[in-house]
């Protein structure tokens, strides 16, 4: 799993594509599914949360088909992933 943050014009157009196209080019590359989190203190900026592995990610942004798919989407540039920093228990 990874965590992933980036801005959209409009989260309704954004969701569209996210939830269609984008999930079916991810399901493509082995994704299992992603959360979608919309920043309370930032307009426009989501954090996205995917149970996925890097080497699925890496080609999912290699594909032809993705600088279509965000600018279809409406982000404002290309998803940023988050460092790991580290898991504690409950």
């Amino acid at each position: 799993m990874f965590l992933a943050t980036t801005k959209v014009e409009d989260f309704d157009r954004f969701f569209k594509t996210f939830s269609t196209k984008g999930a079916e080019k991810r399901k493509q590359y082995g994704s299992k599914g992603a959360l979608v989190f919309q920043d309370p203190n930032e307009e426009g900026r989501l954090w996205l949360v995917f149970d996925w592995d890097e080497k699925g990610w890496q080609n999912f942004i290699s594909d032809p088909e993705f600088s279509e798919i965000i600018r279809e989407a409406g982000l404002e540039g290309r998803p940023t992933l988050a460092k790991f920093a580290g898991q504690a228990s409950a």
